[in-house]
């Protein structure tokens, strides 16, 4: 149990490397989180810097999910802990990451929604499952120019994506552990979404008209 914990912290501790505060502070001397939209992710970080610090977010944001994952979960401790499922234990992993980057101790517990660090973790797990997914999100970001409809709707395509894709290779993890992991990760992605959802309702959601390519000109 305590291999179990002290790996759980580790992949905690990665995912909560505040990546866009760290890119505010670089590149402006800024607080990220108090500019643009307020939120510690890649969004808000192109919105506010640019392109090219935002790449390097995003980039670093799908490692913190990818790591723990594919390398930590399958290599430390192997044979040690209590849970005789790796698959079980790379989910976990990956969502401690998940959790570290939404909720980072180095920031207050203020960090972003997640997403990178989930789609490194979707990656992980089924590399075909994650450009099915992401299409699902460009689809809909051409389509509505919001990035958080594109999020919630690439999260909510995942259990479905699940159901009919092998996990991957080497990774035979429980249906159990599957099942749980498609239903609760659209239900944290909404739940992280949730002042983008009001926005949305009240209909001053950020969006991104250069996206939307089928629109009316």
């Amino acid at each position: 149990m305590l291999e179990l914990i002290i790996l759980l912290v580790i992949s905690y501790v990665i995912g909560s490397t505040p990546t866009s505060i760290i890119m505010g502070k670089l590149v402006r001397g800024i607080d990220i989180r108090e500019h643009g939209s307020g939120n510690a992710g890649g969004t808000n970080v192109f919105r506010v810097l640019g392109w090219k610090p935002a790449l390097v977010v995003v980039i670093v944001d799908i490692f913190k999910g990818w790591l723990p994952t594919a390398v930590l979960a399958t290599q430390l401790f192997s044979g040690q802990l209590v849970i005789n499922d790796q698959g079980l234990v790379q989910i976990l992993c990956g969502f401690a990451a998940v959790l570290g980057h939404t909720y980072t101790i180095f920031a207050g517990f203020r960090g972003g929604k997640g997403v990178g660090t989930l789609a490194g973790m979707l990656l992980a797990l089924f590399p075909v499952a994650f450009p099915l997914c992401l299409l699902v999100f460009i689809i809909t970001l051409i389509t509505t120019g919001y990035v958080s409809v594109g999020s919630m709707a690439a999260a909510a395509s995942l259990p479905v994506f699940l159901l009919g894709l092998p996990p991957a290779t080497g990774m035979t993890p429980a249906p159990f552990s599957l099942i749980i992991f498609g239903l609760l990760i659209p239900f944290f992605v909404v739940f992280t979404h949730r002042s983008n959802i009001a926005r949305l309702r009240a209909g001053n959601e950020n969006r991104f008209e250069k996206a939307m390519i089928f629109r009316k000109r």
